[in-house]
């Protein structure tokens, strides 16, 4: 054991007889009360006391495998965070947790895999992570010290080679995984992938081994991932299209192809765009070459033969907008789905909302879904995994869409959830009912939001749930300029066009606050978009009075925002009041930088009850 641990171990054991009449909660409040002071030992004797009294009790067992592997106790660490993503699928400090341990035994996959999960479940600021490890900072620094001249490829990397960044799992999650939302790490992938080009044209001194071939086969993912936004001059489009020759010529002569080469092109153009793309699945390739042939062939090919049911007729001018920029651009992209754990609705919403639903017009065991434009498939995933026993269309105007939405539906296994095309102004022609509608982003693309809500809520059973995303305009007033400045220097919504803007705007250190900018779907939804409309919440407030709808609350994202509003506002009604949210908003204009999400009840009575169900039912704001 660490001395320090150790040490403050033995310094402990009094404190155990004076918790035996404590409640969970309390003692955990004590748990982080030391942990955050850095005593570790202290907190760990609390933890197990805390676990005699709920061995299920996931937060203890959380800091209890952190403090594990804070210890060097790994094989420990797993076992105890193995037990609390068991109770809770997508608790991302556990993930993230199991992850450092596994990575600290060797065992590189598992960590890759865990740390990816941790970025699906919510772990906040994974780049600021891998910018603080040793071996990125030192590769940043290196940029920056040459700046403006460019480095070859075995200068930035330095002696070691691609090694050390192939060893670091958390990195390789990322470039995998999602899309990377950082301008001083997007400035280092760039150079690096111009490096790798250069390498692969006229040869060099690094050398070409499996950790090469991981780390840069990962980045060829990431830049498939955010579409190829990444910036690239007329030199790095010659030399790709050299290579690009002759791999092609390989194909034609079954000749032997570089793996290198193949990453090469993958860094800057997806691989089905060669000719005889297909044929490139017929040979053996080694892990980092197979995994992009399946990302950039495979996949695609799946997707693209794909039938998707049309369920409406599309004929609304601003639909068939819509329709045709997201079939040019399906939004969002994604890669790993967030795990969950099963439950029910009424079970969801109390640890949601702190809000047991009191009138339903039916067992809610078996319900019906409508998810109204359901994009990429990330959030009807999410919810057909949350609740197992429903039933679920997810429903959008994009075909490419669908289909990507479909085969991820497939890769997880769900059997819950249909897909169809439709138009939600079409809606009413299925002739069906739902008992919970989700429309999270889709309203404000429509030519009148509020129409299209009223007719989503004729679909919706008395006393139905809905959940509602809609932009802020307070939080969206800063893209004003940016967007001023794209009409004015005539950005057209194209690749070449949106990489230009970027790179502009990057110049004039005028990057939009949205996670968004960094993909080429991403920033045309952002900066682009054919159609979109923002909401104020006294705007919301006013279309609930007026159709029949109680406001239950928000869900509990960005993280802190809740934490921030209580302190202000303490009432205990302060969190189901608009007008109270309407005055935390300007106070804080971005609280809503993502969008307003929240659900509302169709009923014609009073607001629901709430119920004190504290002594059985964990606290809205449970810290893990």
């Amino acid at each position: 054991m660490n001395a320090k641990f150790a040490s403050q171990a033995a310094t402990t054991s009094v404190v155990a007889p004076s918790l035996r009449a404590e409640k969970v909660d309390y003692i955990y409040e004590k748990v982080m009360w030391h942990y955050r002071r850095s005593e570790f030992g202290p907190a760990e004797i609390l933890c197990r006391a805390a676990l005699l009294r709920d061995a299920q009790h996931v937060p203890s067992l959380v800091v209890l495998g952190d403090i594990a592997q804070q210890a060097g106790r790994n094989k420990s660490a797993v076992k105890v965070l193995g037990q609390a993503l068991a109770l809770d699928p997508g608790n991302a400090a556990a993930h993230d947790n199991i992850a450092m341990a596994y990575q600290a035994l060797g065992r590189h996959d598992e960590a890759v895999e865990h740390f990816s999960q941790a970025m699906a479940s919510g772990l906040r600021e994974p780049e600021m992570l891998v910018k603080r490890s040793a071996v990125m900072a030192g590769l940043l620094r290196r940029l920056g010290a040459a700046w403006p001249r460019q480095l070859p490829l075995a200068e930035l990397l330095g002696p070691q080679g691609a090694a050390p960044i192939a060893a670091d799992a958390l990195l390789l999650a990322m470039l995998r995984s999602k899309v990377i939302c950082d301008v001083e790490l997007e400035r280092l992938l760039t150079a690096l992938r111009r490096g790798l080009l250069q390498h692969a044209i006229g040869g060099g001194s690094v050398i070409v081994d499996a950790d090469f071939l991981a780390f840069f086969g990962a980045l060829a993912q990431q830049c498939f991932n955010n579409e190829y936004v990444f910036a690239s001059g007329d030199a790095e489009r010659a030399q790709v299209g050299t290579i690009c020759d002759r791999v092609a010529d390989a194909l034609r002569t079954a000749a032997e192809i570089a793996p290198l080469d193949l990453i090469a092109i993958a860094c800057y153009r997806p691989l089905y765009t060669l000719p005889m793309a297909a044929s490139l699945l017929n040979r053996w390739w080694a892990d980092a070459a197979a995994r992009l042939l399946t990302q950039q062939i495979h996949e695609p090919v799946e997707e693209a033969s794909d039938s998707i049911p049309r369920l409406t007729p599309i004929t609304d001018a601003i639909s068939l907008q819509v329709q045709s920029q997201y079939e040019e651009n399906p939004y969002p992209r994604w890669n790993t789905p967030a795990p969950v754990k099963p439950t029910v609705i009424e079970d969801f919403l109390w640890e949601r909302l702190g809000l047991p639903i009191m009138s339903w017009p039916r067992a809610a065991r078996e319900l019906d879904f409508l998810i109204a434009g359901c994009g990429t498939g990330q959030h009807s995933i999410d919810t057909a995994s949350r609740f197992p026993k429903s039933r679920i269309l997810a429903i959008d105007v994009s075909r490419a869409s669908l289909a990507y939405a479909r085969r991820k539906t497939r890769e997880a296994g769900i059997t819950n959830l249909e897909y169809g095309q439709a138009d939600i102004l079409e809606l009413t022609a299925l002739g069906r009912q739902f008992d919970v509608i989700e429309a999270v982003g889709v309203l404000h693309h429509l030519a009148d939001p509020e129409a299209g809500w009223r007719l989503l809520l004729s679909l919706l059973r008395p006393h139905g749930l809905m959940l509602v995303g809609l932009y802020s305009e307070a939080a969206r007033r800063c893209l004003t300029a940016v967007r001023e400045f794209i009409a004015e220097r005539g950005y057209r919504p194209t690749p070449d066009d949106i990489r230009a803007c970027r790179q502009d705007l990057l110049l004039r250190g005028s990057v939009p606050p949205f996670t968004d900018f960094s993909s080429t779907s991403g920033c045309r939804d952002l900066l682009f978009n054919v159609m979109e409309h923002q909401f104020t919440l006294p705007r919301i407030g006013a279309f609930l009075d007026a159709n029949g709808l109680s406001f239950l609350g928000f869900e509990q994202r960005p993280f802190g925002i809740h934490e921030q509003f209580r302190r202000q506002f303490v009432e205990a009604d302060a969190v189901r009041d608009l007008a109270t949210w309407d005055r935390f908003e300007r106070m804080h204009p971005m609280a809503f930088a993502d969008m307003y999400v929240f659900w509302v009840q169709k009923s014609g009575h009073d607001r629901p009850r709430v119920a004190d169900r504290s002594v059985d039912r964990p606290t809205a704001d449970s810290p893990c």
